[in-house]
């Protein structure tokens, strides 16, 4: 007894998400401004048309030519002809050959080309986005726009574009060539169309619905891989492989296998229908065309030749191929369009913290730093996150900002390399307001080291010469051993050119940040930025760091924000922040005696961590 074969199920729908967006089969404002890029190449797509154009008389003159060798060769006992027959056909093979090669080389180097264009363009922008914008996408979603998205476009570019030219083409010299042999013939030949329609329009409504569950399915995939990669950690800390493996196995990976199976469902419906409407239109044209041959003409009216009918069963068999091939392109065309308009959009995001027009670059910085009344409101009409803050930093003041989470103190220090802009009053540097200058310029005599140092996959000399390029070994050792890092560097496999790893993977927290200490270092920044930089460093990496310092920090401004008594306890200034507002400032010993909210602070948070 044979089992009988399960059909596919319907898959579920994941939970949405861009990718489940299909949009237009065809948007002309996408499509005009993806012709854009591809209009630099219009030249060499126009040298690929016309070779595709001789590849395509190679295709059609090869059943007009077996015609010949039949009805004028081999039926009349003519070798010689029969011979010229077969070597023209031969060459129309070749033409067809070198034709299709020629614009399958032309074409792949067009569309990997606007594909680097693309991804340029993308990656030139997103790295002149502000950090809202930032903390607003996901980075999986920026990833998938210039990886997902673009390669996409590059398969429409390289092979649906001109793939959809030569089905049109070769459909018209197909239907061309059959009614100069016999337009009768012909009009029986499409008799079938119809069903064709009909078959096509079907499939195409179920394998757009398809199309969209399989993509949705794959991004859930991604993205339940990523969660689970980046989490690991926390999974195996509570025992959770057996019961996310049972999800990824039974709602993820499971609903993509349904989507899949779905979709190979209609593939296997669709073409083998296509098939039989062809053998409907083939067996027409032999049985009638066949007893014309034998010299009933019924309703053709005429005879027709042996080599005419051959013909004819071969360009049927040509002419169903394009349809096949459009009835595919029709996706690719609609997941070319969805792409394009994500990876637009994300073009059209404006930087929120641009270069004014005309902004000058901001002279050598003493390292005087003055808050004029100063607001920031992340949205316009929401919670001012600072509000109405006055202070004035004398050059080479060290200054503490100290508050609850939530007080504003990150915020503060990043409208100060203008990774924000004030909302209301004005940040000035030496009496400049940083909004009149250029940010390269303005960050280039800044320097910042935050809680969660981040370095490069690259070797230890890289990530500390990040900020100076140019630096040569003699500098980075020089700001290595300033902030202590030379020792467990020159322990390290291969010293300075040792590769860290994603992330600094191979480095403790503390050494990832004596590092990035080094590399703002390096920069010689006449402002130093520490946000919580000292937080997450063991209590004997920061001991080095604080001997550190105290020669580093002469002669700099500098910003701290930090939990540590020892890093506060130093500061000229500290300035205790709370819902936005500035509620006291002044030494440690004047705070301490004035018994407000840095005393309850001390108190409660900062006493029993005293060192």
């Amino acid at each position: 007894m044979t089992a009988k074969a399960a059909t596919p199920a319907k898959p579920k729908a994941p939970p949405p998400g861009d990718d489940d967006i299909l949009g237009k089969a065809y948007d002309p404002r996408i499509a005009r401004r993806l012709t854009a890029y591809v209009r630099p190449y219009a030249g060499r797509i126009g040298i690929a048309i016309l070779w595709m154009i001789a590849a395509m008389l190679g295709y059609i003159a090869g059943p007009y030519l077996i015609a010949i060798a039949i009805d004028e060769g081999i039926a009349q006992g003519d070798l010689g002809r029969t011979g010229q027959a077969v070597l023209l056909y031969l060459l129309a093979g070749v033409v067809f050959w070198i034709g299709t090669y020629v614009r399958v080389q032309i074409m792949a180097r067009a569309g990997q080309d606007v594909v680097y264009d693309l991804r340029r363009a993308l990656f030139d922008h997103m790295q002149r986005l502000s950090l809202g914008f930032f903390g607003r996408y996901a980075v999986g979603r920026l990833v998938s726009r210039v990886v997902n998205d673009v390669s996409v476009v590059r398969e429409m570019v390289v092979w649906a574009l001109v793939a959809v030219a030569r089905d049109f083409v070769d459909l018209f010299g197909i239907i061309v060539a059959m009614l100069l042999l016999n337009w009768r013939l012909s009009l029986l030949s499409f008799a079938v169309l119809p069903l064709m329609a009909i078959a096509t329009e079907l499939f195409r409504r179920q394998a757009r619905e398809s199309y969209r569950r399989v993509r949705s399915a794959v991004g859930w995939v991604n993205a339940v891989l990523n969660e689970n990669i980046v989490g690991v950690r926390v999974v195996q800390s509570f025992g959770r492989e057996d019961y996310n493996l049972g999800v990824f196995k039974r709602d993820v990976n499971g609903n993509l296998l349904r989507a899949s199976n779905w979709a190979s469902l209609l593939v296997s419906i669709f073409f083998p229908s296509v098939d039989l409407i062809g053998s409907f239109a083939l067996a027409l044209v032999l049985y009638i065309g066949g007893r014309a041959v034998l010299g009933e003409t019924g309703w053709l009216g005429v005879t027709i030749t042996p080599g005419t009918l051959v013909a004819f069963a071969l360009y049927i068999d040509r002419f169903f191929n394009p349809i096949r091939d459009l009835s595919q392109r029709y996706n690719a065309l609609q997941a070319t369009m969805a792409s394009g308009e994500r990876i637009f959009e994300l073009l059209d995001t404006p930087v929120e913290v641009p270069d004014r027009p005309g902004a000058r670059d901001l002279p050598t910085v003493v390292g005087e730093v003055e808050f004029d009344d100063v607001s920031f409101r992340y949205v316009p009409d929401g919670q001012p996150v600072l509000d109405h803050v006055n202070l004035r930093v004398v050059p080479g003041q060290t200054i503490a900002l100290v508050g609850e989470t939530g007080a504003g103190k990150s915020t503060f220090v990043k409208l100060i390399s203008r990774f924000y802009d004030a909302s209301e009053g004005a940040v000035r540097i030496d009496g400049v307001d940083v909004r009149a200058v250029t940010q390269e310029s303005l960050r280039r005599q800044t320097g910042v080291v935050l809680q969660d140092p981040f370095l490069f996959s690259g070797s230890v000399f890289s990530n500390i010469a990040y900020a100076h390029p140019g630096a040569t070994p003699e500098h980075v050792q020089r700001a290595a051993e300033a902030v202590g890092a030379h020792a467990f560097i020159e322990k390290l496999d291969k010293g300075y050119d040792t590769t860290v790893g994603e992330g600094g993977a191979i480095l403790s927290g503390g050494q990832r940040q004596l590092i990035s200490f080094a590399r703002a270092l390096l920069a010689d920044p006449r402002i130093l930025i520490l946000d919580e930089a000292t937080s997450s460093i063991d209590t004997q990496t920061e001991r080095i760091i604080q001997a550190a310092l105290e020669r580093l920090l002469s002669g700099r401004t500098a910003f701290v924000i930090a939990h540590r008594l020892s890093t506060i306890t130093r500061a000229d200034l500290i300035v205790v922040m709370d819902r936005g507002r500035i509620i006291e400032q002044g030494t440690h010993a004047q705070l301490l005696e004035r018994r407000g909210r840095y005393f309850d602070l001390y108190t409660m948070a900062f006493a029993g961590h005293a060192d």
